[in-house]
């Protein structure tokens, strides 16, 4: 897929690109598979902004997406592969042989017309065919995957982050994260092989503002622009430093460099390496 980098003719232009990719389907989305996508603008269920820079953007269908894959030795054949809004990686219209037509996660090599099966024995190891852990050979490039057996894949799910199938070992496997980690689920956990769809996706660049406001993404202030009453690091004439030890959020926590998850986490031991931190990977 090719990356499309538009010549600088207006300053918005500049270093603008796009992906251009001939392999998907036009086609409009299946209506009885898509659902409106309510806008909440980082708001909850009482109006309180709890995540913010989120708001406004185009109107979007969700497409409803069958991570379970729970049909179990009943082949299915691509009939599109088709941009989704609402995530980076692609995603497939298969007709299984009894009719029924469910949306998946498309991989990196699947094209229309391709068959693909899940089931909870073996299979042959190619790209969109799903099956239990324990049924994958080691070393297996795999994506949404399950953490519990029979919720539905979970991890990695997004454009081009493929895990790897380690070991098998006592009812438990291991698997390599795109990040580093590597984490135990159950040998009954299920996933696909292969990695997700348009790997190409992280090499995009945005050129201007406009394209995140369409994708709802509204504008980040710097704490140090702001006055007193609105951040720690505000206040001050002119350009000043943020007269603090160390950076702080806007509800005063320390930022970068603090870890955040819990001593006590419960999954803590499914974790048998972390993943690297930013610090230790510069």
């Amino acid at each position: 897929m090719p990356i499309k980098v538009y010549k600088p003719t207006t300053p918005a232009r500049r270093r603008t690109s796009v992906l251009i990719n001939k392999t998907l389907s036009k086609v409009r989305p299946k209506k009885s598979l898509t659902v409106i996508r309510k806008q909440r603008a980082g708001r909850n269920n009482q109006g309180r902004i709890t995540v913010r820079h989120k708001g406004g953007g185009v109107k979007r269908f969700i497409r409803i997406i069958d991570f379970k894959r729970d049909k179990y030795d009943i082949p299915a054949r691509v009939e599109t592969v088709e941009y989704d809004p609402g995530r980076n990686a692609n995603i497939a219209l298969v007709v299984y042989a009894d009719g029924e037509r469910r949306y998946i996660l498309a991989p990196d090599t699947l094209k229309v017309g391709d068959k693909i099966i899940s089931s909870a024995g073996k299979i042959a190891v190619t790209p969109g065919n799903r099956s239990l852990l324990k049924s994958l050979p080691t070393g297996t490039v795999i994506y949404n995957i399950e953490m519990y057996p029979g919720r539905g894949g979970q991890i990695a799910r997004s454009a081009g982050n493929g895990a790897i199938f380690m070991a098998l070992a006592d009812g438990k496997a291991q698997i390599k994260l795109p990040s580093g980690e590597i984490r135990i689920v159950s040998e009954k956990c299920s996933a696909t092989v292969g990695a997700p769809s348009n790997p190409e996706f992280r090499n995009i660049r945005w050129g201007k503002a406009g394209r995140m406001r369409h994708k709802g993404i509204r504008p980040t202030v710097r704490g140090k622009v702001m006055n007193p009453v609105d951040h720690p690091h505000g206040g001050g004439e002119g350009s000043n430093p943020i007269g603090l030890k160390s950076p702080k959020t806007y509800k005063g926590k320390k930022a970068y460099g603090i870890k955040t998850r819990k001593k006590n986490n419960p999954s803590n031991k499914y974790i048998i390496k972390r993943r690297k931190s930013r610090q230790t990977a510069k």
